[in-house]
């Protein structure tokens, strides 16, 4: 089902993956220009999208490569679910905004912070500080990268393949295999809700500006179409078994809709997705 895919490391395309191995986050008062990028606006502000869940989309991030930072901006997109005891769950939190948290906890008590893999973690002390009754959620690796990063952010729990007590009979999950690109990816049952961070990702091109924009479409991770990270690619399929059954899983669960931290999500007809892009459910 992934032997499609094509390992061209041309100097745009490389470009993708230097956007996630060497990513830091900088703040948006340190970048002067954002040649040309968009953002989904309104940002900060909670958009329902199903019951007790919906999305936030937040300022842009930027690239740091070997100490220099770039002007190319990326979106940001946290999901927030609201169990059934009032607490929520906060899945990639974006960087903390005072008037967000204020809307967020009309929402509920703001608990869970969750890092889905080491690439999205940057602001979850952030929110942890401003409530300290959080509990915060390791991805595998994330400890390290912060650590080397200078990142101020303490875990209190970590991430399993399995979902805790916590949010299991609301919230299922599975780690997606994808070697140093892996990621927990989670299922809301009650919306039949898909929530991924970069295991699909579905750039809008007129939102994104050079060379982001030619390396987007050479990877095939543009809307409509959408696609898995290209990073992820070859370790899928030197992981043959564990991306079976994970996307095993990801059929089993039948999600309606596919939330994405980058790029636009899939609001409807996520069964057809799934099989374009993970192929037909194993047997």
């Amino acid at each position: 089902m992934l032997a499609k895919y094509r390992y061209n490391l041309s100097a745009s395309v490389y470009q993708i993956v230097v956007h996630r191995v060497l990513l830091v986050d900088i703040p948006q008062h340190m970048v002067a220009c954002n040649v040309g990028a968009s953002l989904y606006e309104p940002i900060n502000v909670y958009k329902p999208v199903g019951p007790n869940i919906g999305i936030v989309d937040g300022p842009f991030e930027y690239l740091t490569v070997a100490g220099i930072k770039l002007p190319l901006p990326f979106t940001t997109r946290m999901t927030v679910v609201r169990l059934s005891n009032g607490d929520l769950f906060l899945h990639s939190p974006i960087k903390f905004d005072e008037r967000l948290a204020k809307e967020l906890q009309k929402l509920g008590a703001v608990r869970h912070l969750v890092s889905p893999n080491q690439f999205h973690y940057a602001h979850i002390g952030e929110w942890a500080k401003a409530f300290p009754e959080t509990i915060s959620w390791a991805s595998s690796r994330v400890r390290q990268r912060a650590r080397a990063r200078h990142v101020d952010v303490y875990f209190t729990r970590d991430l399993d393949a399995s979902a805790p007590e916590e949010w299991g009979g609301e919230i299922d999950q599975t780690l997606f295999p994808g070697g140093y690109f892996k990621e927990f990816i989670f299922f809301h049952k009650n919306s039949k809700t898909l929530v991924l961070t970069d295991t699909i990702i579905n750039i809008e091109l007129d939102k994104v500006s050079e060379p982001w924009r030619t390396a987007t479409k050479l990877a095939g991770m543009y809307h409509p179409y959408g696609q898995i990270f290209f990073g992820m690619r070859l370790p899928l399929l030197l992981q043959r078994a564990k991306a079976g059954a994970a996307i095993g899983k990801i059929h089993s669960w039948q999600p309606q809709r596919i939330l994405l931290s980058h790029g636009r999500c899939f609001d409807a007809d996520a069964d057809e997705v799934i099989r374009r892009i993970f192929g037909e459910p194993p047997h």
